[in-house]
């Protein structure tokens, strides 16, 4: 629960959030609008670390959740969302979408897998750059 409350996160969260507004504004794309921003922004930041966490350590026991979570908040709630809003939309769009959504659900995920503040993320990547043959520390 700490994770979702760090700053950073939900400063990165916030402009994404912004940018999917507005981009739903200047766009014009009839499948775009406000309420799914919001929605699939916010089961992307719930979601995507974890489910980057589950390829990336091979919990391969843990896969049929991650599938789930991952189409869920990809193509899932879209789905539901705009089979009852606008059919049409739906069938229009939702390939383009899904392969979209895909791209920026894995992007999340790599943004906000860290498990730590800005400060030691910035730490980390330091001691990296001065010390190459070094990992991280977690």
């Amino acid at each position: 629960m700490n994770e979702y409350l760090r700053p950073w996160k939900l400063l990165t969260l916030a402009i994404g959030v912004t940018l999917l507004v507005v981009g739903s504004f200047y766009y014009q794309a009839p499948d775009w609008d406000v309420p799914i921003s919001l929605i699939m922004a916010a089961l992307a930041y719930l979601t995507a670390p974890s489910s980057m966490r589950v390829l990336l350590e091979r919990r391969w026991r843990e896969w049929p959740t991650m599938l789930f979570a991952t189409w869920f908040t990809v193509d899932g709630s879209y789905w539901i969302y705009w089979d009852y809003k606008d059919p049409v939309a739906l069938e229009m769009m939702r390939e383009a979408n899904f392969f979209a959504s895909l791209s920026l659900y894995g992007m999340c995920g790599v943004l906000w897998l860290y498990r730590g503040s800005l400060q030691e993320l910035t730490t980390e990547i330091r001691r990296c750059f001065q010390n190459p043959r070094s990992g991280p520390s977690r």
